[in-house]
């Protein structure tokens, strides 16, 4: 048997913070089995979550600063929840990064925090730049979390993750295929920023708008929806296609039209490939208005699992895919990013 502790960090397109979670992982047999040992959410501060949520926009000197700068950052957060945890025999960190630029079609994605500057700042092994070279090798260098769910979690038909946009990872034909679906939370909490809120809450503000028809009809006739998969978004794919859409309209009832938007589009992939039991994550998972239209357009089972995994999974994951790809095993399956073939991915630091 093998065992290996792991760090990974996440920090999704929400901004919403970073996410750190040590796990040990055991392999026997073939078999992986996982356990979270500690796990938490560091708040951004505002100057930090700010100069994110710019970097798409600035110049590139300005940007190489903030990759060495967020990556220090990084290995200080690491290095203070290790001590809090007194946390010791950490095999490697696995770091995904903040995604700036994410263009697969052009053959680029760009994930800062110079994983180089955690291992200086931890003197502990680091992989991190996951997606870069499934993005090189013709693949989305998206999703890539379905290596965990096939895995870790096999015993679900399907995994779906709620967070600044969905995807999903399912078994079919007997290959795991994983796509994004639709955005979540990218859009909704931009509009619920227009009430002085972070995120609409349960969906109580989207509860009380009003569907707008004309905008659900256009929302639901984009392009991408009509692809097939393997398919990722990222923020340039919204700025273009579908905040120009809000213009004029009332801010409650794009929550509304929105949220009953993302429920549609997820309910149909749930019917068309008639999943039975789906695993939800993510931070959308506790929008319980959303979960409410969901339920109403599905016969999937939904299992909502306890808050750790809820907030942690993908950080679990990235924490997996760094010890796979530390003992050369495959860590990328291009059955989900559409790579030319399957590979272990993530520069070693």
């Amino acid at each position: 048997m093998m065992t290996f502790k792991a760090i990974g960090l996440m920090s999704g397109t929400s901004l919403d913070g970073l996410d750190i979670c040590l796990a040990q992982f055991e392999k026997k047999h073939s078999i992986w089995k996982f356990e979270i040992l500690k796990a938490e959410t560091i708040s951004y501060s505002k100057k930090l979550e700010d100069q994110l949520r710019n970097s798409i926009n600035v110049s590139s000197e300005n940007l190489l600063e903030l990759h060495s700068e967020y990556g220090f950052y990084l290995g200080k957060e690491v290095e203070n929840f290790i001590s809090r945890h007194q946390i010791d025999n950490i095999d490697i960190i696995s770091s995904h990064g903040h995604t700036v630029f994410h263009q697969p079609q052009k053959k680029f994605t760009l994930q800062i925090g110079d994983g180089r500057a955690i291992k200086l700042e931890t003197g502990i092994p680091v992989v991190y730049d996951f997606r870069s070279q499934d993005v090189l090798m013709g693949g989305n260098g998206a999703p890539l979390v379905p290596i965990g769910d096939e895995l870790l979690f096999s015993e679900y038909d399907a995994c779906l993750n709620l967070g600044g946009f969905s995807n999903i990872s399912l078994k079919h034909n007997g290959r795991r295929i994983a796509f994004d679906i639709a955005p979540v939370n990218i859009v909704l909490n931009k509009i619920a920023k227009n009430f002085n809120k972070n995120f609409d809450e349960n969906g109580h503000l989207a509860r009380e708008g009003k569907i707008n028809t004309e905008l659900l009809i256009k929302l639901n006739s984009l392009e991408f929806y009509a692809l097939s998969h393997p398919k990722s978004l990222g923020i340039e794919w919204c700025n273009e296609n579908i905040f120009p859409l809000f213009e004029d309209l009332d801010s409650q009832d794009i929550l509304a039209t929105f949220t009953e938007h993302c429920a549609e589009q997820i309910s149909k992939v749930f019917n068309q490939y008639q999943l039975k039991k789906v695993l939800f994550t993510g931070g959308g998972t506790y929008n319980s208005y959303l979960i409410e239209k969901i339920k109403e357009k599905t016969e999937s089972e939904i299992i909502i699992p306890e808050k750790e995994i809820i907030d942690f999974k993908e950080a679990l994951i990235f924490a997996f895919m760094g010890v796979l790809r530390m003992n050369k095993e495959i860590n990328v399956l291009s059955s989900a990013t559409g790579s030319s073939r399957d590979h272990s991915s993530g520069i070693i630091a």
